[in-house]
């Protein structure tokens, strides 16, 4: 049953991103759920621009786009410029956690425990015996500001290290100190921690081949964990989302070592089909899938209709 009073939905799907492929997944997903109680428009984006059709009308935008000019606040500051109200974290703080550097050094001022990187530019290649001397030898590459794992890779000694390190040219990456632990995600819907997920990969890495292949990855939600390890964990989440200016919804996904979890990173557009982990979180406090999504729309209707400012 549509409601006739509020605005259409536009989702946004596509992207010019790495992880473009996903982004056209969730937007279907979304789309297809928000169709059952609102007007919805459907627009794929391959540029880095806001759709000319978005400057008319009364729209609310649900982007589904991921990595660059979709988590990265770009998108969000045009739309902030055209004053259209949408779901999400605004540019600043989409910005901010889309930096895993910078995301980092704000966990570490309200102490929440992360495990300790370098940063540098592909133009500017650091050694790996520096690296080494200064983080051990068990590490992770990764870019710093791409998500869905896009350019995942481990390194145990300094030849898998060096491998890595000389086929970086371009863009912001990073190496940080490898934990070992269980993989673990939690959903904050307006501010409130949901239920933490553990996903347990097959091969033991939760790289982006184990997050998009049937069968590599298994799941349990509600993850099976401590009264105070689980309080602990959805402390560090709601303590990082708060601190980094989050709205509406976000993940932030952790390793536990022991009974320690340690931060690695806040997703402020996470996968959104109904297998994907928000939801799977989501369904641990009682939504399904069409449930959630209308609650994550929610606070962006109340944006455009003026009650919680634009």
């Amino acid at each position: 049953m549509q409601m006739p009073d509020s605005p259409t939905i536009t989702v946004l799907y596509g992207g010019v991103s790495a992880e473009r492929e996903v982004s056209i997944a969730s937007g279907q997903a979304i789309s297809d759920a928000l169709s059952k109680a609102f007007r919805v428009e459907c627009f794929e984006v391959n540029e880095a621009a806001l759709p000319e059709s978005l400057l008319s009308g009364d729209k609310v935008v649900f982007s589904a786009l991921h990595g660059t000019f979709g988590e990265d606040g770009q998108l969000q500051a045009l739309l902030e410029e055209a004053n259209i109200a949408y779901c999400g974290s605004d540019a600043k703080s989409s910005r901010l956690c889309m930096d895993k550097a910078e995301t980092k050094a704000l966990a570490q001022e309200v102490n929440v425990p992360t495990p300790e990187a370098i940063y540098f530019e592909g133009s500017d290649v650091p050694l790996a015996d520096d690296i080494i001397e200064q983080l051990g030898a068990s590490l992770v590459v990764k870019p710093s500001d791409q998500g869905s794992s896009v350019g995942l890779s481990f390194a145990e000694h300094r030849s898998q290290l060096g491998i890595a390190l000389s086929q970086i040219h371009s863009g912001n990456w990073m190496v940080e100190q490898r934990v070992r632990g269980r993989e673990l995600t939690v959903g904050i819907l307006n501010g409130v921690a949901m239920g933490v997920v553990e996903i347990i990969s097959s091969t033991g890495v939760y790289d982006y081949k184990a997050k998009y292949t049937s069968g590599m990855s298994e799941y349990v939600y509600p993850a099976e964990l401590d009264d105070a390890v689980e309080a602990k964990v959805k402390d560090h989440a709601k303590r990082i989302f708060d601190a980094s200016g989050c709205r509406d919804f976000a993940r932030v996904d952790f390793l536990l070592n022991g009974k320690q979890p340690y931060l690695l990173e806040v997703n402020t557009l996470p996968g959104m089909t109904a297998t994907s982990l928000l939801p799977k979180s989501a369904s641990c406090v009682g939504f399904d899938f069409e449930s959630l999504v209308a609650e994550l729309v929610a606070p962006a209707i109340a944006r455009f209709e003026g009650k919680d400012g634009q």
